[in-house]
């Protein structure tokens, strides 16, 4: 696994052994962030981070900070070897949090984030929880996205509260939704 473009394009990761993560093909890193570019002095979220691919990927595209959020002690101990390796200690936290449990304890990070990514367990639940507790109202601001990787047969909702799904592509047994929060009037309307 290594990181696809920007400055840290071609450094290899670390991934954690074990059938409790899966990381992201690097097809898959590729097209998202093709598709969520500019990042460029974005704030970023990577939920269920594993090995940090995502977020990492962020960075290297030119994301001001990432919050990693990732349970699991092994995996949570290779995304410190790899921020540490890469140098990116000072722009990044990382969280041990359940989710979506935790997320009541990541509200200021979330209110400033521009981009939330999200690479559940596969399976439809988690995915589904996830979107609801971010389409709160008042959890993400106006305009921020929640890219959402999860099995092309995993049903997800089209919207959930202020979230709306505005983009989905699939890759092999893999789908990115892609969600945006909608101004708080456009939002109203969609409840009614």
């Amino acid at each position: 696994m290594r990181v696809i473009a920007g400055f840290l394009g071609g450094r290899r990761l670390k991934a954690p052994s074990g059938r409790d993560t899966r990381p992201t093909s690097d097809r898959v890193r590729e097209s998202l962030f093709m598709a969520l570019e500019p990042l460029r002095g974005q704030r970023v979220v990577d939920l269920f981070a594993g090995s940090g691919a995502l977020g990492i990927e962020a960075l290297s595209r030119g994301a001001t900070g990432v919050d990693f959020v990732e349970r699991e002690a092994v995996a949570r101990r290779v995304l410190e070897e790899n921020l540490e390796s890469l140098g990116l200690v000072e722009c990044s936290r990382v969280w041990a949090l359940e989710l979506p449990r935790g997320l009541e304890r990541l509200r200021g990070e979330l209110a400033q984030a521009d981009l939330v990514l999200a690479d559940p367990p596969y399976g439809g639940g988690p995915a589904r929880e996830v979107l609801e507790a971010l389409g709160r109202r008042g959890i993400l601001k106006p305009g921020a996205r929640v890219a959402l990787e999860h099995h092309a047969k995993d049903e997800v909702p089209e919207s959930s509260g202020s979230l709306a799904r505005v983009r989905a592509r699939r890759y092999g047994e893999t789908t990115v939704s892609t969600y945006q929060v909608a101004d708080a009037s456009a939002a109203e309307e969609r409840g009614r």
